[in-house]
C-alpha cells in the first residue's frame, strides 16, 4: 500500500489529488509587434475569476484522460490536449514515468478567451507534482508551463497580475483587497486565438484597428481606487476589434450589456466571451438575467474576482 505522504513532504501522494483552477480575464491587453519567435509582445493585466474547472489525478499504469462537462465530445483527449502535454512535460522534467489517470470536470468554455485549456494544464502540473511527489516549487511548475502556454504561469498563481513578454512573465499586482463583480456572456462556438491575432495584424496593416493601448498604469491606479466606475473606464483590449471583425454579433452582446446597466463590457482575451463589470452582486445577477433574456449569448454567468490560482482541494 502506498504511503500517504503529502506533497509538502516531498513524498508521493497516495491520491487521488483534486485541483480546482479558475478562469482568467484580461483587464488590460496591449498587443505589440510580432516578434521573430512568432509571438506578439504583450502587456496584460490578468484577473482570475470564479469560473472553475476541476481535475482529479490518481495513480495508474499509463497516462489517460477522461472528462465531463463543457466540450465533452468536442475536446480531444489525446496527445494534443494540454492536460496530457503538461503531464508529459512535468514527467520529462522530473524524470519520472508519466503514469496517471486524469479526470477533468470542465465548466470553462472551450476557445472562449478565458484560458480554459491553460487552466487545465496548470491544474495538471500541480496535481501530478503532488501525485508523483516531484516536490517542485510553484515557480518551477510555472517555468514548465510557460513552454506550453502563455497563460499557464498566471493560472498557477491567480489573483491579479501584470503579464509581460508574451504573457508568461508574471508580477503580482498589489492593491487593497476588493471583490469585483462580473458577468460572463458565453458565445456559441469559440474563436481560435491565432486567428484573432492574425486578424489584428491584418486590421493594423490596413489602418482599421484602433491605436495600440498605452501602458497599464491607468488600470493599475483604478484597481487601487476600488471604484467600479473608475475601473470600468480603464479596461481595454487590443484584440477586441479583431474578435468583433471575425464575429460581428459580439457588437450586439456589448450593446445589450450596456443597455442592461453594465458599468462597461469588454471582449475577454481573444474572445468570443464578453465580460461585463457590475457595481455589485445584485446588479450582476440582474445583468446576467437580462443578457439571457435578450438571447445574445448561449449563457450568462456571474463571477467574482480576484480568485486564487490552481489549488488542491
Amino acid at each position: 500500500m502506498t504511503e500517504a505522504w503529502g506533497p509538502e513532504d516531498g513524498g508521493r501522494h497516495s491520491g487521488p489529488v483534486r485541483i480546482r483552477v479558475p478562469a482568467k480575464i484580461n483587464l488590460h491587453l496591449g498587443v505589440g509587434a510580432l516578434r521573430p519567435d512568432g509571438f506578439h509582445e504583450l502587456t496584460t493585466v490578468y484577473h482570475a475569476i470564479s469560473l472553475f474547472d476541476e481535475l482529479r489525478a490518481s495513480h495508474g499504469d499509463t497516462l489517460a484522460l477522461t472528462m465531463e462537462g463543457e466540450g465533452q465530445g468536442e475536446l480531444a483527449l489525446d496527445e494534443t490536449n494540454l492536460v496530457i502535454r503538461a503531464a508529459r512535460a512535468l514527467a520529462a522534467h522530473a524524470r519520472v514515468p508519466a503514469y496517471a489517470r486524469l479526470h477533468l470536470r470542465k465548466s470553462i468554455p472551450l476557445a472562449g478567451g478565458l484560458a480554459g485549456g491553460s487552466a487545465d494544464a496548470a491544474a495538471t502540473l500541480l496535481a501530478c507534482d503532488a501525485l508523483w511527489g516531484t516536490g517542485l516549487a510553484r515557480e518551477e511548475l510555472a517555468e514548465i508551463g510557460a513552454a506550453l502556454g502563455s497563460d499557464i504561469p498566471f493560472l498557477l498563481h491567480g489573483g491579479t497580475a501584470l503579464g509581460t513578454g508574451h504573457g508568461e512573465v508574471i508580477s503580482p499586482v498589489l492593491a487593497r483587497p476588493t471583490t469585483w463583480h462580473w458577468v460572463v456572456a458565453i458565445a456559441d462556438g469559440g474563436l481560435r486565438t491565432p486567428d484573432v491575432y492574425r486578424e489584428l495584424d491584418r486590421l493594423r496593416d490596413h489602418g482599421q484597428a484602433p491605436a495600440a493601448l498605452d501602458t497599464p498604469d491607468v488600470l493599475m491606479a483604478a484597481l487601487r481606487q476600488r471604484d467600479p466606475k473608475v475601473l470600468g473606464d480603464a479596461l481595454g483590449n487590443d484584440l477586441q476589434a479583431a474578435a468583433v471583425s471575425l464575429r460581428p454579433e459580439l457588437a450586439d452582446v456589448l450593446q445589450a450589456g450596456s443597455k442592461a446597466g453594465a458599468v462597461t463590457g469588454i471582449v475577454s482575451g481573444s474572445g468570443p466571451s464578453v465580460v461585463f463589470l457590475a457595481t455589485d452582486a445584485a446588479r450582476a445577477e440582474h445583468l446576467a438575467q437580462a443578457l439571457t433574456s435578450a438571447g445574445v449569448c448561449r449563457e450568462a454567468r456571474t463571477a467574482r474576482g480576484p480568485m486564487p490560482g490552481a489549488r488542491i482541494t
